[in-house]
């Protein structure tokens, strides 16, 4: 008896068996099709970065130095991710810093390399088509005096020139553009007229004002007034002082005739 009843159980469990089977398979060939059909995660754009499209475009390791020592270059690359105004780099070569007088950027302090270079930013994005739209004097990144710190663009075409009061620049073409960030290679290192007029001198102290002098005179002349009241009231009373001492010495004098 007992052993009819395995004989029965065998065909249950091999069809059992068989499905599970073909299931499993089922599911494993879905899984493959779904991760092959899947698309791509897009890779990650990385942030823009002055530096590194300087030392991949070569001959700027000058302005690359420049750029470090004096922080522009985090400057622009963070202008470039909170920004939607762009930025325009005018990036002298190596050549042009070298035609510079002999150790003119030593003579520099801190402030004026800064200066020198916020001077080749110009704070919003312009296509090389788009300079003659600009109107002079072009606000750069150094500041807006019209007298001290102009930078001055002409064009005609895809001729661009440069004039700062102090040198005359040409645009050589662009080293990189992605319609947020404009490089374009100048031939000259553009010099502002800042470095060379005289520095201003702070204004002279105002004059002391008129009202306030009267007051102080005025205030002496009282002070003098009050001075001299109080010495002859003083004076009064020690006249009215010995006048009564007078009177009683005599009057004792004569009570004792």
């Amino acid at each position: 008896m007992v052993t009819i009843m395995k004989k029965q159980q065998h065909p249950f469990f091999f069809f059992f068996f068989s499905l599970s089977l073909i299931l499993t398979l089922l599911l494993s060939s879905t899984t493959n099709i779904s991760a092959a059909t899947a698309p791509a995660p897009a890779p990650s754009s990385a942030p823009t970065d002055i530096i590194r499209i300087l030392k991949k475009a070569g001959g700027f390791t000058t302005l690359i130095r420049l750029l470090t020592t004096t922080q522009v270059s985090t400057q622009i690359n963070a202008q470039l991710l909170n920004s939607n105004n762009g930025i325009t780099l005018f990036a002298p070569n190596d050549n042009a810093f070298q035609s510079l007088k002999p150790g003119f950027l030593n003579s520099l302090d801190d402030q004026q390399k800064n200066e020198l270079i916020q001077f080749h930013v110009l704070p919003s994005f312009v296509a090389i088509s788009n300079f003659d739209t600009l109107s002079n004097p072009v606000r750069t990144q150094a500041g807006d005096d019209p007298e001290r710190l102009a930078l001055n663009i002409t064009s005609s075409g895809n001729q661009v020139n440069i004039t700062t009061g102090v040198v005359n620049a040409t645009v050589g073409g662009s080293v990189y553009s992605d319609h947020q960030l404009a490089v374009y290679q100048v031939d000259k290192v553009l010099l502002p007229k800042d470095f060379f007029l005289p520095k201003k001198s702070p204004p002279p102290a105002p004059a002391p004002d008129d009202k306030a002098k009267d007051s102080k005179k005025k205030s002496e002349a009282d002070d003098g007034s009050a001075s001299s009241a109080d010495a002859s009231s003083a004076n009064k009373c020690g006249v009215m002082l010995l006048l009564t001492v007078f009177v009683v010495a005599v009057s004792a004098f004569s009570s004792l005739l």
